[in-house]
């Protein structure tokens, strides 16, 4: 009988994979875009673009939503300078083509949110959620090549990408004949708080990884959460909005992403996991 361990260069686990685990992320996934399905049409809130936030600074509007997008870029530059020069490891290849696009949807994000926050409303909306769309979808494929070495991560990226596209055009088209559908969209923000935790745990991604990805995606669920109550904390703290605050705590959840990957390679480590079989 033979017996399928997962060796774990970092942590040196080696527990049996259970069948049943392999399939789970196929199953979420079904579930996932079924339940989309079924629910049917998810449209825009009708009052998204009346934010909360009406500060001005040197002459910039709604200055907290704009400048609070400047976290994005700097977590994407400094996440740039420190993966790119380990593109060709192997600690990094597989996943890099994900993780690249993650990177660049990122840098986007930080300017196509602020120019949709200097004047709110569905025309330059879509600026804002391509580049989120590019991020969500350069996750998927960078975790997925991670824990998938033999993934074909360039092909992935750029499916995704085209999906990421047409998940925008979708809700562009629809807003546009007065029945917006943001499911598609929607789909690439949920996928990675399901699949990424269950591929890691899958494949014993390093400890360190996977406590830098929870804390992501908490903090990105907290990001919504203070997303959803824009105008109520506006209204408490004063010097703040709601809105704001999700794009700052948003900041944080992608910077703990950019630090868990380039543990990697702190003190010259190599990360490297591979597989072991024995007959029992």
């Amino acid at each position: 009988m033979q017996t399928t361990f997962r060796i774990d260069g970092l942590t040196g686990s080696a527990r049996p994979v259970k069948p049943w685990m392999k399939a789970a992320p196929a199953i979420a996934t079904i579930g996932i875009i079924a339940a989309f399905a079924l629910h049917g049409r998810i449209a825009q809130p009708a009052h998204y673009n009346d934010f909360a936030d009406h500060s001005a600074l040197l002459g910039i509007p709604h200055a907290g939503d704009v400048l609070s997008n400047a976290g994005f870029a700097l977590v994407a530059i400094w996440g740039w300078l420190a993966l790119r020069p380990h593109r060709n490891s192997d600690q990094l290849r597989a996943g890099w083509p994900g993780y690249r696009l993650f990177l660049i949807g990122l840098l986007l994000t930080a300017f196509g949110s602020a120019c949709f926050h200097l004047a709110p409303g569905n025309g330059r909306l879509t600026w804002d959620m391509l580049p989120i769309a590019l991020a969500g979808a350069g996750l998927l494929v960078g975790v997925r090549g991670d824990t998938h070495p033999g993934s074909r991560a360039n092909l992935e990226a750029i499916a995704l990408a085209l999906f990421a596209t047409a998940s925008v055009a979708w809700w562009v088209y629809t807003d546009r004949h007065g029945a917006g559908d943001l499911r598609p969209y929607l789909l690439l923000q949920v996928l990675p708080l399901v699949l990424i935790p269950l591929w890691q745990a899958i494949h014993r991604a390093p400890r360190t990884e996977r406590i830098a990805f929870a804390a992501a995606m908490g903090l990105y669920v907290l990001a919504k959460i203070a997303e959803v109550l824009d105008h109520p904390i506006a209204d408490t703290l004063g010097f703040v909005s709601g809105h704001t605050l999700k794009h700052l705590i948003a900041t944080a959840a992608t910077a703990a992403i950019v630090w868990g990957v380039t543990r990697r390679f702190a003190g010259g480590g190599r990360r490297t996991a591979g597989t072991r079989t024995i007959s029992e």
